[in-house]
């Protein structure tokens, strides 16, 4: 699980520096279980749940927030974290799909909760997800039926800064800390 941990910090790396080259891109920040140290936990699966077998956290997939300027851009974005993804297992890094990094959108000023980078390589696609209501409303900017953002999930001791243009901030998610929590 740290090992799955330390591959979704590099594509976080991989997919931060890439947006860094788009100006509409004000800042990046790390959340979600891939930020913080890993816990244990009873997994969903068996024979773990019938025996009570606590194991680290299972990390599903790497979490970024990212504050936009504009969304006209969105289909380059997409394009973009795909790109860097491919670059980073063709430079012997790990393996890590593009469907695995949720890109959250935020506006700047208002940190204001837009949608998520669509992954499909059209908008619309012609799939169920694409019928969601305001789905593809700016074209690879995706909606979640229902979906509402824990609203502590951004929060300092849940969240790491990797990037900011207005501070200059800039930070490798692989430099974290990959300690156990308790």
């Amino acid at each position: 699980m740290l090992a799955r941990q330390a591959a979704f910090r590099r594509a976080a790396d991989a997919i931060t520096a890439a947006f860094m080259k788009a100006p509409e891109v004000r800042a990046v920040t790390l959340f979600g279980s891939v930020a913080r140290p890993l816990t244990r936990n009873v997994p969903r699966f068996q024979p773990f749940r019938a025996f009570g077998i606590e194991i680290l956290h299972e990390c599903k997939d790497v979490d970024l927030a990212v504050w936009i300027d504009r969304l006209d851009t969105l289909a380059a974005l997409n394009r973009a974290r795909s790109r860097a993804l491919g670059e980073l297992f063709a430079g012997g890094g790990p393996g890590v799909a593009h469907h695995q990094a949720d890109i959250f959108l935020f506006e700047p000023q208002t940190d204001h909760y837009l949608g998520r980078l669509c992954y499909f390589g059209q908008c619309p696609k012609g799939k169920s997800d694409c019928l969601t209501p305001g789905c593809g409303r700016a074209p690879f900017l995706k909606q979640h039926e229902d979906f509402a953002l824990y609203p502590d999930a951004l929060a300092p001791n849940r969240a790491v800064p990797l990037f900011d243009r207005a501070t200059g901030l800039s930070r490798r998610a692989a430099d974290l800390d990959a300690g156990v929590a308790g």
